[in-house]
């Protein structure tokens, strides 16, 4: 039977306030005409950056049971996508989630939120960067950002990067068990004051590569979108430069929308200002062969 919506299983947490992981996740899928199923792995009333105080609840014990509950259902999905998990043992669980779920006509996509800006997040450790290498492994897609793939490699975190060396990094990470590999916040030494996004297909063995100009701001979530415009993106039946154009511009016009108000940055970028344009067709596009 054929499905007349796609599904795609989001394993994240649910942070109340902030637009960011499931609470921005779930609208853009939506608005894309795609189902979402989330299997939260925490219920946070804020994300964590820029917030203090906020309630934490741990959500390891209950994922297996509820996951086990879809299975007997025989749900299946045409994506499962996971991204933040908080433990080695969460990481075990989803492992178990891909084998349990995954057929030929599933994408699997894994963002292995576990760093930024040079250092590891601080619910993060050495045996959690162990455990996410062997996840991707079982990944179609990858998207870490330039940290990320740093510690994913065991490489230093040095942003005076080449296009060679950028490119041998994709091939490594590659090698782990990922198709596409997606590297985001890719700096850009050609260009001053721009930042890229870069692809590397190892079936076609072509990179991909999508620029835009550096806004000196910061807003939690905007990987989470970027990741889930590309799901959506790809689930519609796109080509992967365009899913990434259509990342990219997606997360421009968020922080161009949200740039000229004056409010707390940590609260996200302005979402609901711009959903509307994923329903529109692409008018440009900007990628390039590398």
């Amino acid at each position: 039977m054929i499905r007349p919506v796609k599904r795609v299983a989001a394993i994240h947490d649910l942070s109340g306030f902030g637009r960011s992981s499931l609470t921005a996740i779930i609208p853009i899928l939506s608005t894309m005409g795609i189902q979402v199923c989330p299997v939260p792995t925490a219920i946070l009333s804020t994300h964590t950056g820029d917030f203090e105080g906020y309630s934490f609840v741990d959500l390891t014990d209950s994922m297996e049971a509820y996951i086990e509950h879809w299975h007997k259902l025989n749900i299946d999905f045409d994506c499962i996508y996971s991204g933040f998990l908080g433990s080695v043992r969460q990481i075990n669980i989803v492992s178990k989630f891909i084998d349990l779920f995954y057929h030929d006509d599933c994408l699997v996509v894994v963002d292995p939120v576990m760093a930024d800006n040079g250092k590891l997040y601080t619910t993060m450790t050495e045996e959690m960067v162990e455990n996410m290498r062997k996840l991707i492994s079982k990944a179609n897609i990858i998207t870490p950002n330039f940290t990320e793939a740093a510690y994913l490699l065991g490489e230093e975190y040095n942003t005076d990067i080449n296009e060679d060396k950028i490119k041998k990094w994709m091939i490594r990470l590659s090698e782990m068990g990922p198709n596409t590999v997606i590297i985001t916040s890719v700096p850009d030494i050609k260009e001053d004051k721009t930042t890229s996004v870069i692809a590397y297909n190892k079936e076609d063995d072509v990179f991909w590569k999508v620029s835009c100009k550096y806004i000196p701001t910061f807003y939690p979530g905007t990987g989470d979108a970027f990741t889930s415009v590309l799901v959506g993106s790809l689930l519609q039946g796109d080509s992967l430069p365009i899913a990434l154009d259509r990342g990219v511009q997606f997360i421009t016009a968020c922080i161009k929308a949200s740039y000229g108000f004056k409010y707390p940055h940590r609260e996200g970028v302005l979402l609901e200002r711009v959903l509307d344009t994923l329903r529109l067709p692409m008018t440009s596009s900007s990628y390039e062969l590398l």
